[in-house]
Order: C-alpha cells, then sequence, then structure tokens
C-alpha cells in the first residue's frame, strides 16, 4: 500500500518528510501546489491513499483512479473540495478529515482579524506606505460584546481569548453546549447584541449560506463580521452590500467563495474589509498537528489492511 501527498507546498513538503517514521508506508510528495483535478489520475495511478490538502477531488475525476480507496483531507473542511458522500457511494473511496489540529492558530487569527477591524493596522500600514498619514479613530474592544456563531474547539479558544481581554462572550451553538465564562442565547439575540460576530461553524448542507441576507439584517448597526470558517457560510453578495450600505462596519476575513479570491472582486475595492489569505490555520505548530494527524491515519489505515 502507498500514499501520496498530492498537492504539497514546500513547507508541508518539508514537515511530511520530517515526521514519517521508519515502518510508515511509502508517502510520495509533489510538490506541486497547483496541480489541476485533470493531472490527479496519472499522479494516483498506483496509490490507495492520497492525501490532499487543497485540490477538488470531483466523482468524475476520482471514478478515473481505480486504485485510490482513502482520501486523508487536510483540515475539516472537505465539502468545499470534494462529495464525500458520492465518493463513497459511487467511487468506494473514504474521507478522512482532520479535527483540532489548529484550534488555537485560527483563533488566534481570528482574534487578530478583530482587532485589525477596530483598530484599522492594515490599512494604516498600507497608506503610510503610500506616504499618507491617516489617522483612524479605532473602536475600543475592551468591555464589547462578541458573539460567536459556533463553538468548537475554534470557538472556545476564541472565547477565552475574548474573554480575557474583557469582553462579554455570547454564543450561539446548533447542540446544547456550556463554557466558562460564555453566555449562549438564541441567535437573533446574539446578532442583534453583539458588537463583533465571529464564525466558527463546519460547512455542511445545513451551514452553507447560513449567515444569509436575512440574518446579517439582523446585526447590530456598524457591527464588525469575523470568518475564519469557510466562505461559503456567508452569503457573500449580501455581506458586500452590507457593508456597501454601511449596516455592517467592517467585514475581516481569511475565507471566501472562491478561493484564490479573484482579481478585482468587489471585496478587493472596499475599505471596510481586511483579507487574508486563508491562512488562519498556517502555523509550525498547526502543521505539525495536521501532517502528524494525516500520516497516523494512513497507519491505521495500513493496520486495518482495508
Amino acid at each position: 500500500m502507498r500514499a501520496i501527498f498530492v498537492d504539497a507546498n514546500e513547507s508541508l513538503a518539508a514537515v511530511t518528510e520530517r515526521l514519517i517514521q521508519p515502518g510508515d508506508l511509502p508517502v510520495g510528495i509533489n510538490r506541486n501546489p497547483d496541480i489541476r483535478p485533470a493531472d490527479l489520475p496519472g499522479l494516483l495511478a498506483g496509490h490507495a491513499i492520497a492525501i490532499d490538502d487543497h485540490t477538488q477531488l470531483p466523482v468524475e475525476v476520482v471514478k478515473q483512479c481505480p486504485d485510490l480507496k482513502h482520501i486523508v483531507f487536510l483540515g475539516t473542511g472537505a465539502r468545499s473540495y470534494m462529495d464525500p458522500e458520492a465518493l463513497k457511494a459511487e467511487c468506494g473511496v473514504d474521507v478522512h478529515i482532520i479535527k483540532g489540529y489548529g484550534d488555537t492558530a485560527v483563533a488566534e487569527m481570528a482574534f487578530a482579524l478583530m482587532w485589525d477591524a477596530a483598530r484599522q493596522t492594515a490599512m494604516m500600514d498600507a497608506a503610510i506606505r503610500r506616504g499618507d498619514w491617516p489617522r483612524v479613530v479605532g473602536t475600543q474592544l475592551t468591555g464589547k460584546t462578541v458573539g460567536l456563531v459556533g463553538t468548537g474547539g475554534i470557538g472556545a479558544e476564541m472565547a477565552r481569548l475574548c474573554a480575557g481581554i474583557g469582553m462579554k462572550v455570547l454564543a450561539w451553538n446548533r447542540s446544547a453546549k456550556a463554557l466558562p465564562g460564555v453566555e449562549f442565547v438564541p441567535l437573533d439575540q446574539l446578532l442583534a447584541e453583539s458588537d463583533v460576530v465571529s464564525v466558527h461553524l463546519l460547512l455542511n448542507d445545513e451551514t452553507r449560506g447560513f449567515l444569509s441576507k436575512e440574518k446579517l439584517a439582523r446585526m447590530k448597526p456598524g457591527a464588525i463580521l469575523v470568518n475564519t470558517a469557510r466562505g461559503a457560510i456567508v452569503d457573500e453578495a449580501a455581506m458586500i452590500a452590507a457593508l456597501e450600505a454601511g449596516h455592517l462596519g467592517h467585514a475581516a476575513l481569511d475565507v471566501f467563495d472562491q478561493e484564490p479570491l479573484p482579481a478585482g472582486h468587489p471585496l478587493t475595492r472596499l475599505s471596510n474589509a481586511t483579507l487574508t489569505a486563508h491562512a488562519a490555520f498556517r502555523t509550525p505548530e498547526a502543521s505539525d498537528n495536521l501532517i502528524g494527524a494525516a500520516l497516523e491515519h494512513c497507519r491505521r489505515i495500513l493496520r486495518d489492511g482495508k
């Protein structure tokens, strides 16, 4: 049995090579992070396991990969890149995801994005480099209310960070939950009372478009929206309209409907948007956790002999 990392950048390739242990099944590394789905059948020939960071794996392509039995997706958002149920039903391929590897890293990025939206640091930096000298009146976050939509591992870490600076923390979760210092409230109350709304949901059929035009309209006027989860959880067109109208004060986004964000996208023209390149989880600590967990999936599959 062999595995291959289909789309490794140099950083993740180096981590993979470092963490492979004696006795592991052979793991090939394709150092082309921009591989096209059409190239996958040739690449995957002879490999039972594909380790996938961000490459689309549509059913029609996987049907051309008869040796493939498992996909180990590097993260929790596999549905953004493939249809796990269809792959199992039509191709007999199991999709494995990795949870918890970057909870702290992603929460810290959400926290940083919230601060940038409040104090406009990125905007001022860019303006000063152009020779301008803007002196923005920012928002003081201590004493403000943050609303967390979803309280898994990342949401719980965000709650800890926000409570640590003296913010009131509200939360809504799809299932009953309790966290120290967090007040769980109905979603409409959270949207209406929060100065900052931070999204921490998994993307699935129930959460796609979850923050709709109607829900965005219920947000407190001038509030900040932070999204480090998945772009498709928020109605992007409605969010842009709310930013343009000023109902949303600022959107701080690490994720988008289409990635990379196309040149000239409407978000790039908005001064009240802070944009980062789906990089919230990219820290050395999270990368080690991520690749270590992927290799452990491979070891388990080898032990099970399936």
